[in-house]
């Protein structure tokens, strides 16, 4: 049996019946062990049997069980004000599991599903939780896949679903109105903080990759993130709908036009705008994200975490965007995920053995693996060196590149890639994660008249960097404006630079020739640089991952004047 459905001019196949099948088995397959498994042709048809037409307020869904101690799962059809239907899965605990209240209502988690992804993502999570005592549903967001509607990307539609799937939720599960949670990876993970802002029914979230500043997201230091924003929407054409809204906005951002109608769509869906509203209703906030995450860099998470004021959590691993999770996707051991369910062992069922003895802020340090906690995300670094830019291009002695004079130019040309960059979109992450590599690049070999390059004499100690790395110059350009990209690295003996942190700042509407100071904040990172190697800062003016307003060909100068010296502040602990 397959289904298909036709939506915005294409017809999207009935994978998802096919999935079901499979999910069916995985979901209530968890008591394998304690009981025969059922052959796959029932379970098969058993899936299929539980997706019905498109459902009213009132209609009833069908269920999948297996006379087995594991829980139920079924799919449903949850109807939205507006007439959209979204589709879900639920699973429920077994009659017995512990954690029910005396009328038999069980802690509830919704989970708004990942970006391009349906409401199958979670299920080894979903099984996982349930066979804890959580009743779940997930659902996949208004305009992908099988749910009706078009992509809001977070925005006020995508909002009011969360609260139509929890009063759903509420009135057809054994779900606790007063044990309610949310938990959402990517856009869920973003979709679940706006959530806490908006519903005060929701005790306690857990956001995994999530954002806080979709500004911050696309266009942070006044810079178009390009490639991130390319990989989204490639992502999203096979399986989503653009809203006439979306494609406005996407076309906005790529032909660097109308960007103030951009930056005001991205306010409406940043978590940060809100979090007063997160305060005031004291929603228990957890967050994991990735040092090296090129969708939603880790700085702005950091603002936004000491923003709040309720219970609250941090942890931060090496790894790109969603990379960190996706072992717990597969159902494999998981860090993030297990730190996720301890959360909301701790805040929805009272256990207060699941956070005993744990600080707020967790990290794993890129380079050494080292493992900290802190009570705060402040007291991670504890002092800040200030090392100054002495001239461009040099070995430094005491500083970086040479003495800290002032009075000094050095010029590029504009327009071109020095060789140092930010590295690839959800590639360099992943391998720094995985095998440790950053970007790398060979910093003696890096064309001085493309980049500026100052490096620091060898470090005598291991320097524990913690936190955000700000960079302070000032720029002439022979135009109006420009783009520079601030790149830090560990240089070993042979000099192979190892990327620890990176951003971008443009600027427009200078007067040409005519000096301006120049702020860079780095993306927040944790590294430690072994003794022995070098500190290198590179400036130049075009990176594949932004688009750069620095046009080919033109001058850029960065200098150090007397009064207002070149340098940089590095925290250290």
């Amino acid at each position: 049996m397959t289904r298909s459905r036709r939506t915005g001019g294409r017809r999207i196949h009935g994978l998802r019946t096919t999935s079901a099948a499979v999910v069916a088995a995985l979901a209530v397959g968890g008591a394998a062990t304690a009981a025969p498994a059922a052959t796959a042709a029932p379970a098969a048809a058993a899936a299929e049997a539980v997706r019905p037409g498109p459902a009213s307020p009132t209609a009833a869904t069908a269920t999948t069980t297996r006379n087995t101690p594991g829980p139920s799962f079924r799919t449903a059809d949850i109807p939205m004000k507006d007439g959209v239907v979204l589709k879900a899965s639920v699973f429920t605990p077994a009659h017995g599991t512990p954690g029910a209240d005396a009328k038999g209502r069980y802690p509830v988690i919704v989970q708004p599903a990942a970006w391009a992804q349906n409401d199958l993502v979670y299920v080894a999570q979903g099984r996982r939780l349930a066979a804890a005592g959580y009743v779940v549903v997930t659902y996949t967001v208004r305009g992908f896949w099988l749910s009706g509607g078009e992509v809001d990307v977070a925005g006020p539609k995508d909002t009011a679903d969360i609260t139509s799937v929890i009063d759903w939720t509420l009135a057809r599960t054994p779900a606790d109105p007063e044990r309610l949670g949310m938990n959402g990876l990517s856009l869920g993970g973003g979709l679940v903080l706006l959530a806490a802002a908006a519903d005060s029914r929701i005790k306690a979230v857990a956001a995994l990759s999530g954002w806080a500043d979709l500004v911050d997201s696309l266009y942070s230091g006044e810079t178009r993130h390009l490639q991130a924003a390319a990989l989204l929407a490639a992502v999203q054409a096979p399986t989503g709908r653009r809203s006439a809204e979306f494609t406005r906005m996407l076309g906005n951002l790529f032909a660097d036009r109308d960007l103030p109608e951009l930056v005001a769509w991205a306010k409406v869906r940043s978590p940060v705008a809100y979090v007063d509203r997160i305060n005031a209703h004291r929603t228990a906030v957890f967050l994991a994200n990735a040092w090296g995450d090129s969708i939603f860099n880790p700085g702005q998470m950091t603002a936004f975490y000491e923003r709040l004021t309720g219970p609250k959590r941090f942890e931060l691993r090496p790894g790109d965007h969603a990379t960190q999770e996706l072992t717990g996707l597969l159902g494999a051991d998981n860090e993030t995920w297990d730190s996720a369910r301890a959360w909301f062992d701790q805040h929805l069922k009272g256990d207060a053995g699941s956070g005993a003895g744990r600080r707020p802020v967790e990290l794993e340090v890129r380079g050494s693996g080292t493992r900290e906690s802190h009570r705060d995300w402040r007291s991670v670094s504890t002092r800040t060196e200030r090392l100054a830019l002495g001239r461009a291009n040099a070995v430094g002695t005491g500083a970086l590149g040479g003495a800290p004079t002032t009075g000094w130019w050095t010029s590029v040309s504009g327009g071109r890639n020095s060789g140092a960059d930010g590295g690839v979109a959800e590639l360099s992450g992943l391998l720094d994660q995985v095998a440790g590599v950053p970007p790398v690049v060979m910093v003696p070999l890096l064309p001085r008249s493309a980049g500026a390059v100052w490096q620091s004499e060898p470090y005598g100690t291991a320097q524990r960097i913690r936190g955000t790395a700000k960079l302070h110059t000032t720029v002439t350009s022979s135009a109006p404006q420009g783009t520079v990209f601030a790149y830090l690295y560990d240089v070993n003996p042979l000099g192979v630079g190892k990327l620890i942190s990176h951003a971008p700042q443009s600027w427009s509407g200078r007067t040409p020739e005519r000096a301006f100071p120049l702020d860079v904040s780095l993306f927040a990172t944790a590294y430690d640089l072994p003794a022995g190697h070098r500190l290198a800062v590179v400036l130049d003016t075009k990176d594949p991952l932004y688009g750069s307003r620095t046009p080919r060909g033109s001058e850029v100068s960065f200098g150090s004047l007397e009064g207002d010296p070149s340098g940089l502040s590095l925290p250290l602990r």
